[in-house]
């Protein structure tokens, strides 16, 4: 097999288990072993989708659930790094705060939805509330893992070279950190549509889940699924671009570089 042959292939196959499980659907749908009010055939849900972006409620909802992750993980995104590279590098802070971070991310978040009802009610504020919550953890314990993780020896031969304070962390600290960082990323962008959902099923009056809630009282299973897709489709969308910023910002990592060597 030539090279580029491989290449094409090695692309070619993360689409080979949807394209199958697709078809199959397909074929369960068409000869009846799938009644429409249970799973509606592909070619129904893609109708619908075309039905809802026609009349444009589709890009609505979308534009919705899209502001309110983006402004959560923005807000828990932002703390939980500040918050992790202050444990991270104070240990009077580790001292102070850690403990009861750790407390506190033993309370699953969603379990939280009632009491943020009773705060916020339905608005917005419950909402990106509960976003912000489920992304600061895996970035705060990614960060301050990040950081306590960086080789001392490297710290210690950077002072040598007379490195200290803001340079010293912004030359060696961070970047040390930054592999974990980003891991942490990937895991609160993944928190982030998860909550999301869960959120925008409950309490909510616009959004892609307040959509799927909808159709599910009028019996609209194509529309649920189309909302269950799209989800999908966002989730695989923020990974990568989660990896995009790997490989941006990691171009320098010996590991980063062994993964761009395979893919070739």
């Amino acid at each position: 097999m030539s090279a580029r042959a491989w290449r094409w292939g090695n692309r070619l196959l993360p689409w080979l288990l949807p394209l199958t499980v697709l078809a199959a659907w397909q074929g369960a749908a068409s000869i009846g072993w799938l009644p429409q009010r249970i799973l509606p055939a592909p070619d129904a849900v893609l109708r619908a989708a075309a039905t809802l972006v026609q009349s444009g409620e589709l890009w609505q909802h979308l534009a919705i659930s899209s502001w309110r992750a983006a402004v959560g993980l923005v807000i828990g995104g932002s703390l939980g790094l500040v918050l992790g590279l202050l444990t991270g590098v104070s240990r009077v802070a580790e001292r102070v705060l850690d403990s009861s971070l750790q407390m506190l991310r033993n309370v699953p978040h969603l379990a939280l939805i009632p009491l943020v009802i009773l705060w916020f009610g339905i608005d917005e504020g419950a909402k990106l509330f509960l976003v912000a919550l489920g992304t600061f953890f895996p970035i705060y314990l990614n960060t301050y893992h990040g950081i306590r993780s960086v080789d001392p020896a490297l710290i210690e031969m950077a002072r040598n070279y007379g490195l200290r304070g803001p340079q010293l962390f912004i030359d060696v600290l961070l970047p040390g950190a930054l592999p974990s960082i980003l891991v942490g990323l990937r895991f609160a962008l993944g928190l982030m549509w998860l909550t999301l959902i869960v959120a925008e099923t409950i309490s909510a009056s616009s959004g892609i889940g307040y959509l799927a809630t909808n159709a599910r009282e009028f019996l609209q299973t194509d529309i649920v699924v189309v909302a269950i897709v799209l989800y999908a489709l966002l989730g695989k969308l923020a990974d990568l671009a989660a990896r995009g910023l790997e490989a941006w910002w990691l171009g320098w990592h010996p590991a980063q570089q062994r993964r761009a060597q395979v893919s070739r």
